[in-house]
């Protein structure tokens, strides 16, 4: 509705459209449980909302010079309320979309505006939730938004589909958004839930959009497309009945969808025109890799690793380190995958990440040291984020309290500047 009625209004409204929008939803609750919905609800609304907006505008000076313009866009994009069936069609929307995400994307924007602006006015995130997103401050995050809209306002980023030299850098901003955007919904940062299916499918939607247009036909959109697909097939069985976390081998393999992976296969196998390898194809096919396996057992971690080998040229975040540091312990066993552990670059961004200790604590486990596996559960315990991650690692925290069976490992694989590279008595 707020794609749809930007393009009718400008972009210079989006704060009035997505005012408008909100208020006809409430009317449209309020006045249904007494008159019944509509036969075509999303038309009533549209129709609601039009109204409402162009009755507003009427009523400031402004808008006078161009109101006869607005009047006659209205007139020839809208059917007359008779004929509300036929107001909202879904390929006129979905084009809609598309030039709202490119809006919400312009490189003009920062990254975080780019975000906060697509989670707002694309996701209908409020500012609570982008807040969370971020995990940062609601006052922050508002005035991020603001910005936002006043810089796409007073540069006049125009409400299309770009064309020419500017659509690259574009298209590169999209798609940044849109994972970051799923992999929010399918690892959420913080809260009750680890998992948000509703922002995954949103995810995968707009992906969509983005590839059955003719800008966004092109391998690299097809790969993020493809990576969405499959990793969203295994959304079912990443929780247990009480909520809480699966490890991957520890998946019920039949709940994952089949029907997620068919499609993320099919469109992995259109991704691979062209000679260009970006980092959503490499990633793409690490999920592919555990979608073809029968069971964890027989997952090709050699491959895997491969694949990661390739993702690091391309991106030397140390987030991609620490996942390539597992498959490599997959493949040559947990006293390699500590090694390549220590060689990740010290990062900010590693300081708050569970993830990290979590990993140390595995590879720990696995070798017998019981006392540095401990520690490094109790690190990661104080850094997580959601309630079914706090009882994962809290359920594996206390499995380690109940071994009373320690074995210390060699000092050359432990950590450097860890807390649990400080040694004990009984190692000193």
């Amino acid at each position: 509705m707020v794609a749809t009625l930007t393009r009718f209004f400008g972009i210079e409204h989006l704060d009035l459209v997505e005012d408008v929008v909100q208020e006809t939803l409430l009317k449209a609750l309020q006045q249904w449980v007494f008159r019944g919905v509509p036969e075509n609800p999303a038309g009533w609304i549209l129709q609601s909302a039009r109204n409402r907006a162009y009755d507003f505008l009427r009523r400031e000076k402004r808008f006078r010079d161009k109101e006869a313009q607005i009047a006659e866009r209205l007139a020839a994009d809208l059917a007359p309320a008779e004929h509300e069936n036929d107001i909202l069609l879904s390929d006129e929307l979905r084009d809609d979309q598309l030039r709202m995400i490119f809006t919400c994307c312009h490189p003009h924007l920062s990254r975080d505006a780019r975000i906060a602006l697509t989670l707002k006015t694309l996701c209908g995130f409020s500012i609570g939730e982008i807040a969370r997103a971020f995990l940062s401050r609601e006052a922050a995050v508002a005035q991020r938004i603001v910005r936002a809209k006043r810089k796409v306002r007073d540069k006049g980023i125009p409400f299309e589909v770009p064309s020419g030299s500017g659509v690259a850098a574009r298209v590169e901003s999209v798609l940044e958004v849109l994972y970051l955007l799923f992999n929010e919904g399918y690892s959420a940062h913080k809260g009750e839930n680890l998992v948000r299916d509703d922002l995954c499918e949103e995810a995968i939607r707009l992906a969509t959009v983005l590839t059955e247009h003719e800008i966004g036909n092109q391998p690299k959109a097809f790969a993020l497309l493809s990576l969405m697909l499959l990793q969203a097939s295994r959304l079912p069985a990443r929780l247990d009945d009480d909520g809480n976390l699966l490890r991957l081998k520890e998946q019920d393999r039949s709940l994952w969808e089949q029907d997620l992976i068919r499609a993320g296969m099919h469109v992995l196998g259109k991704s691979a025109t062209g000679h260009q390898v970006s980092e959503y194809h490499l990633q793409a096919g690490i999920a592919a890799c555990h979608a073809a396996a029968g069971s964890y057992q027989e997952t090709d971690w050699h491959r895997i690793l491969n694949y990661y080998d390739q993702l690091m040229h391309l991106n030397h975040s140390p987030v991609v380190a620490l996942n390539r540091a597992v498959a490599v312990s997959m493949v040559q066993g947990p006293r390699a995958g500590l090694s390549a552990l220590r060689e990740i670059k010290p990062s900010p961004a590693l300081k708050s990440y569970y993830l990290l200790p979590c990993c140390y604590a595995e590879f720990f486990s696995r070798l017998g040291d019981i006392r540095n596996a401990r520690i490094a559960y109790q690190e990661a315990l104080e850094l997580v984020g959601t309630e079914p991650e706090k009882r994962f690692i809290g359920k594996r925290l206390q499995k380690l309290i109940e071994n009373k069976t320690e074995v210390s490992s060699p000092s050359e694989v432990l950590p450097a500047n860890r807390p649990w590279d400080k040694p004990s008595e009984k190692n000193a």
